[in-house]
């Protein structure tokens, strides 16, 4: 019986900040690929290997985890004043469906570098050598991120001595401007509040059936986040990765956590939709400062951080800390009052380091309040990026 051939797709395979994904131009995409709907995600899942029973991911691109299944799409823009459309898209691993809800922060370092090598940028906007300023509309969030690529004899430098942990080998320092980082409604989903704290507060109570009642920061910035105080929910803030995703009674609890925490924030009208978005909100708990040694070996010292971080992405406690999640952070650390400002010690900031589980990660962010609402112009942070592969992507 003959089996029709695999379709060949031009594709990249990149690694961006912690996370790594497979990025495609808009115009290299089969036609009915090139809209959004179920072609499309049907496509992409396959491409990744989803959904996978199994949660390997071994028959696709997919590394089985949240950080390594991940789909880019990128075009000329469309957007005045703006180099380049992206388009992120977060795979399930075991369930049929891609979640377009928010962006990758990690895989936006590595989003410029894609656009120059792939001809999306203006020429004369890069440098023989020196550094591009690529500017990137982020299309699922409807917001502006300008990328600083290192650029050496008219061409990306991806090679350097920038270090970021949760990334094994140094590369070249990619910066980031993530502006105006609140988001809207067209970034924080229908019904959703436009104010970057969409309760109005800068903590409220959170009361979640089934677990308790504690405290939240719920805020809408790099992407929508919920932060808890470690101890409140029997946490010290220095676990790695072990701790929590060997234990399905605690994975629960988070996604209960996550559930009621979008609905309270209008993410969802019903709590049943939370299922069908596991991409947003994000879940993290807080904690002063504290040691510990990071899941490289590598010790961290109390002195050495402002306050403890762990997150969860798509159900599982992340290895590093997600690019989106470390803008939140920042923001959140710059409003005096915030659970995670006051896991820094309180207080106006314009800078945070803090502690995640491969180590430790410095985020900049300025913060305004106007008429009583607060606001933030953007926030910055350095990351790194590379090819890892590129050719072809075959698809049964």
């Amino acid at each position: 019986m003959a089996h029709k051939p695999q379709t060949k797709i031009a594709a990249t395979y990149m690694r961006g900040g912690t996370s790594k994904g497979v990025f495609f131009r808009l115009q290299d995409l089969p036609q009915d690929a090139q809209v959004p709907g179920k072609a499309r995600d049907a496509l992409l899942l396959r491409v990744i290997g989803s959904p996978d029973p199994y949660g390997k991911q071994i028959d696709g691109m997919g590394g089985a985890t949240s950080s390594t299944s991940k789909a880019v799409i990128l075009s000329k823009s469309a957007k005045a004043g703006h180099d380049v459309d992206y388009l992120f898209g977060q795979v399930s691993i075991d369930q049929p469906f891609v979640d377009w809800s928010g962006n990758c922060g990690n895989l936006s370092a590595a989003v410029g570098a894609f656009a120059i090598s792939g001809g999306l940028v203006d020429a004369g906007r890069v440098p023989r050598d020196g550094v591009a300023v690529v500017r990137i509309w982020q299309a699922n969030i409807g917001k502006t991120i300008i990328a600083h690529i290192p650029v050496a004899n008219g061409e990306v430098q991806e090679t350097g001595d920038f270090e970021l942990d949760g990334v094994t080998f140094p590369a070249a320092e990619v910066q980031l401007e993530f502006m105006d980082p609140a988001a809207d409604e067209e970034g924080a989903g229908a019904g959703a509040s436009k104010s970057m704290f969409p309760t109005g507060n800068l903590v409220d109570e959170l009361d979640v059936p089934g677990v308790g009642s504690f405290k939240a920061t719920m805020i809408n910035a790099g992407i929508p986040t919920i932060f808890v105080n470690a101890a409140d929910i029997g946490y010290t803030g220095t676990e790695l990765q072990d701790a929590i995703n060997g234990d399905a009674k605690a994975l629960a609890r988070f996604e209960t956590i996550r559930a009621h925490g979008a609905l309270r924030m209008g993410l969802i009208k019903h709590i049943d939709e939370a299922a069908q978005r596991q991409h947003t909100p994000k879940v993290a708990f807080v904690a002063p400062p504290a040691a510990y040694v990071s899941s490289s070996g590598k010790p961290v010292a109390a002195g050495d951080i402002d306050l403890l971080v762990r997150a969860l992405s798509m159900g599982k406690l992340h290895h590093a800390m997600m690019g989106t999640a470390a803008v939140a952070i920042g923001t959140a650390a710059a409003v005096p009052g915030t659970l995670v400002n006051l896991a820094a010690g309180g207080g106006a900031r314009n800078a945070v380091r803090f502690g995640h589980p491969s180590g430790t990660l410095r985020v900049g962010a300025e913060a305004v309040q106007e008429n009583g609402e607060w606001s933030v112009t953007k926030a910055i942070m350095s990351r790194s990026a590379r090819v890892l592969m590129e050719g072809w992507v075959r698809v049964p």
